[in-house]
């Protein structure tokens, strides 16, 4: 293996991670993890099954009384340890970043592993931040204050398209502030969350805090949800999958988190800078081969616009080299399967009915046929109703459709279930203020598409999910709020008694 790194000898052992050690899965089956760039296997291990799941639960649970009671600064301290040794292994993180998930190693060496050390460094300081309100007289007969506790065990499920952020965005906010975690990734690419808890434990988080079961989501997926000691589910992956945990998450009244599809709008006025708005569109709808819940995907530009920016936007995205994953050259890698790929064409082979393929559309041969991959695609023509527009596909596809006044520019990027993220485009501040506060998404950018900070939160509306990853709004999702009410009075006849029994002297 290229870079020094051994994946069989790595995780010899197995490819769960429970109270910290690596062991193989009960399941009694096994899982190949393939590179899609070539197609070959590269590792097989065997799943978690429930009996994992139990394990990992239990070890969470039994390591939550001490770090739950370890001190914000110690929290803090072991986390900055953790962000050092995270940096010190970027390179093995970026390689096996790519390996597993075909992303081009600059985008891994440039995007995954530095976000996720950001974000690593981040929650070390915000572990110190856990506030409440502070105390006040507000009865006037008493003293009330809020403490803000750790909820307990938790359980999240991570999806395939980036695993290593996923992994950090899940555990990073739960341990910081006080909990243990069992975290089930995508079964096809469990490496760098694996590294990812090993890591942990050599910058000295105590084992049994992460935990990483890799099985089924039928299994080992939906026992962890439903399991009796987790007390908050955090999922991140379609809106389809999303409901089927929301449902099992009800059963037991347990505390949620979905993070769900997009399909967010790219939306030009016709005083933008039209180069800008192109090279962001490509840009943004290409990411990790469009395989980003916030990758622009549907592109309205007013019509004054519209013909440079479809004819900008071909003649850039056919530029773009795809190849070897390890190549520093390489701008796109494969998509993470071949069902995925094949998913992809099909949306675009059904658009072919009643839109226009301008570029793409269509899996490359030679050096590439045997990976998949899929050229960046390029469509016009579509109805705002149409499956290409209102769908998502997870792939390098981006539709444009032209619009006329403000309002309906407005209109239609709001016209679809999702409402994840969105992007204006436009040199007037009123007009992308307006579109700021009247589109309805987690994030809205503006003259720009795609960037994500540590301090700031990532979430969404509608079908695409509440609760939020990322920043200190995201310890809302992990901590229980407690209202402490103290009586000032001293009085052990107090006047409200009154209204239960007796009667007011």
């Amino acid at each position: 293996m290229g870079n020094g790194f051994q994946v069989r000898d790595r995780f010899a052992a197995g490819a769960q991670f429970i109270g910290g050690q690596l062991r193989a899965g009960t399941s009694g089956r096994t899982q190949d993890v393939v590179d899609p760039a070539t197609g070959e296997p590269i590792h097989t291990y065997e799943l978690a099954g429930t009996a994992d799941v139990d394990a990992a639960v239990a070890a969470a649970r039994e390591a939550f009384p001490g770090w739950a009671g370890a001190t914000p600064g110690e929290r803090s301290d072991a986390l900055h340890r953790f962000a050092t040794v995270l940096a010190g292994q970027a390179a093995d993180f970026a390689y096996a970043e790519s390996l597993q998930c075909g992303k081009p190693i600059k985008l891994s060496t440039e995007f995954d592993v530095p976000g996720t050390v950001d974000n690593a460094a981040f929650f070390a300081g915000a572990a110190r931040h856990l506030e409440g309100v502070s105390a006040g007289e507000y009865s006037g007969d008493h003293t009330s204050c809020v403490r803000r506790e750790p909820i307990g065990v938790v359980g999240s499920i991570a999806p395939w398209n980036y695993p290593l952020q996923m992994a950090a965005w899940k555990i990073l906010p739960a341990v910081a502030a006080g909990n243990t975690i069992v975290l089930k990734p995508a079964e096809i690419t469990p490496f760098t969350s694996l590294m990812f808890a090993q890591a942990a434990q050599e910058a000295g988080i105590p084992d049994g805090v992460i935990n990483i079961v890799n099985g089924a989501g039928p299994d080992a997926g939906e026992h962890l949800v439903g399991h009796p000691d987790v007390v908050m589910t955090s999922f991140t992956g379609s809106t389809s999958v999303g409901k089927r945990v929301a449902g099992i998450a009800a059963a037991t009244v347990t505390r949620l988190h979905l993070e769900l599809g997009g399909k967010a709008p790219f939306l030009v006025f016709d005083d933008a800078d039209p180069e800008a708005a192109v090279h962001g569109a490509v840009a943004a709808s290409l990411i990790n081969s469009g395989q980003d819940c916030t990758a622009a995907t549907r592109a309205y530009v007013q019509r004054p616009l519209y013909d440079a920016f479809v004819s900008g936007v071909a003649e850039l995205m056919e530029t773009v080299r795809l190849g070897d994953p390890f190549d520093p050259a390489t701008d796109l890698g494969p998509l993470i399967s071949h069902v995925q790929r094949d998913r992809v064409a099909g949306f675009v082979d059904r658009a072919r009915g009643y839109a226009r393929v301008v570029t793409g559309g269509a899996a490359p041969g030679g050096d590439l046929a045997a990976g998949a991959y899929y050229l960046p695609t390029l469509i016009t023509g579509a109805a705002q109703d149409s499956e290409i527009v209102q769908s998502e596909i997870f792939g390098p596809v981006l539709v444009v459709l032209p619009f006329d006044s403000d309002d309906e520019g407005l209109r239609l990027a709001n016209d679809t279930p999702y409402g994840l993220a969105a992007s204006v485009w436009s040199r007037d501040v009123y007009r992308t203020g307006r579109a700021t506060r009247e589109i309805k998404a987690g994030c809205v950018w503006v003259n720009d598409h795609i960037p994500i900070i540590s301090e700031m939160p990532h979430g969404g509306y509608k079908a695409s999910g509440f609760g939020k990853d990322m920043s200190a709004y995201s310890f809302e999702e992990y901590t229980q709020l407690k209202h402490v009410m103290y009586d000032n009075t001293a009085e052990a006849r107090k006047d409200w008694h009154r209204t239960i029994f007796g009667d007011r002297s």
